[in-house]
């Protein structure tokens, strides 16, 4: 399959990627095995999918799309008191999800997972909640700058320490509509002298 989303289509927003790690097609090949594995081990069980806006988009409506069991889906949106504080995982939640899970069976999705304090507390406030079961899947992973060790059930690649854009993952709100994952080139992150 050819890549139908060259970055070169992008125009202004690919003038910025310096490298392309991930390209739309591989993303979406994995994506596609991964909602295989969902697929396969809820069978028979209603898995509910959590997110956490606004990263995470992309890649939650592509893998509900593969997974061919039935699903429901919910969002959280969360903001960090200030920058210290969210190097703490500490965080607010300023919309939380629309019903009980108590019971349920909740798979709880990531665009990417770093240090993994923000996701621990996360995960600490939904074990709170009771539900039947919780696990993680996370499209990518940079595990050389976990602080916290959380188990992945689910995961597609692992990202070097490097900042990407791409599929969700943004710089300034930028770059999310991207179907690949790329490296920006120095100058569009660093603010201007």
């Amino acid at each position: 399959m050819s890549d139908y989303f060259p970055p070169e289509a992008y125009g202004e927003l690919s003038d910025g990627i310096r490298k392309v790690l991930f390209s739309a097609d591989e993303i979406q090949a994995r994506v596609r095995e991964l909602g295989q594995e969902i697929a396969r081990d809820y069978d028979g069980r209603l898995p509910l999918l959590v997110g956490v806006l606004k990263g995470v988009f992309p890649f939650m409506a592509d893998l509900a799309r593969m997974i061919t069991i039935p699903v429901e889906v919910d969002f959280m949106s969360i903001a960090s008191y200030t920058e210290a504080t969210r190097e703490q995982g500490l965080v607010r939640i300023e919309k939380d999800l629309g019903e009980p899970i108590n019971g349920r069976h909740v798979l709880f999705i990531e665009d990417v997972i770093d240090t993994g304090l923000t996701l621990n507390y996360l995960l600490r406030n939904l074990r709170a909640r009771q539900p039947a079961s919780l696990e993680v899947c996370a499209l990518f992973d940079k595990g050389r700058r976990r602080l916290i060790d959380i188990p992945i059930k689910y995961k597609g690649f692992d990202l070097p320490d490097r900042f990407v854009v791409g599929y969700g993952l943004d710089c300034r709100e930028k770059y999310r509509n991207l179907p690949f994952v790329g490296l920006l080139k120095p100058e569009v992150f660093q603010p201007a002298r």
